[in-house]
């Protein structure tokens, strides 16, 4: 039974919620199923120091909603929490399976695009990677730079020099948030409905389905993804976590992005309470 929510605080007040999270916040407090504890965001993400609004009586079991981190510093963060009494329900391996792309990959390696991995900071000859992908994004374990100038795909224009500078550009976006290795993977052509793609986000609670929402600002009537290819990932090796599936040019669907669960987004126009509702339900 998970009866906590921990959410980071705001950066200018302690006792405040983060001020994104608000909306999540609130929708908790709605359920009335679950207690609320708040954790210092600029002690934490700065200085590594936990710094609780309050402290259970006795040990608790919990969810975290917040803010990426890094598989090595979640682990921190569970085995301090741990301290005080609270125990997350997602243990550090499973954070790292699920966040951690290349963890998962070869779990769902049949129904999402080809993949390489590259060391950071090495050459990567881009030569071999066109002899193999006509066209290829780029992004590291966790996340690619996606909304900025670095261009959504490469293709067989680019020559090394080029793409050499393009590196650069990544590993600066990226910044201290650069995790792991580089990942480049074949880019997919996804079905467009107007100016938007057909994108879905499945969030897998002890190994149940507990939300599927349209995760692209796509119209109403747009085609969901197959059941079965949906209850195909139930038993990942997470207790929570999210899959997010896209309709192909042709028809088809792919999985386009995994994640841990407490760190991946809820949809724009999902129903805030009704998914913490599902998430108590799912681990009573």
């Amino acid at each position: 039974m998970v009866n906590t929510i921990l959410f980071p605080s705001s950066f200018f007040d302690v006792h405040k919620v983060d001020e994104d999270l608000q909306a999540e916040y609130d929708a908790v407090r709605s359920t009335g199923l679950f207690d609320v504890v708040l954790f210092g965001y600029e002690k934490w993400f700065h200085q590594e120091k936990l710094v609780l609004t309050k402290e259970p009586a006795e040990t608790v079991n919990a969810v975290y909603r917040g803010w990426m981190m890094k598989p090595d510093l979640y682990e921190t963060f569970y085995e301090q929490l741990k301290e005080h009494g609270i125990c997350l329900a997602t243990e550090p391996e499973m954070y790292a399976n699920m966040h951690v792309f290349p963890n998962v990959y070869q779990l769902v390696e049949k129904d999402t695009a080809r993949m390489r991995v590259f060391p950071l900071h090495e050459e990567i000859d881009v030569e071999r990677v066109k002899q193999e992908f006509s066209r290829f994004m780029v992004k590291d374990y966790v996340k690619s730079v996606k909304g900025t100038e670095f261009p959504r795909y490469f293709d067989d224009s680019v020559d090394q020099s080029s793409f050499n500078q393009w590196m650069e550009v990544f590993y600066q976006y990226r910044g201290d948030l650069l995790t792991g290795g580089i990942c480049i993977k074949e880019y997919l052509d996804l079905r467009q409905y107007g100016d938007r793609t057909n994108e879905f986000r499945v969030f897998y609670i002890n190994h149940e389905i507990a939300s599927i929402s349209r995760n692209s600002g796509q119209m109403q009537v747009t085609e969901e993804p197959p059941q079965e290819l949906v209850e195909r990932y139930r038993t990942l090796p997470s207790v929570f976590y999210t899959i997010d599936f896209a309709e192909l040019e042709d028809g088809s669907w792919k999985i386009i992005e995994a994640g841990d669960g407490g760190v991946s987004g809820l949809s724009d126009g999902q129903d805030y309470e009704a998914f913490f509702r599902s998430l108590y339900h799912c681990f009573a």
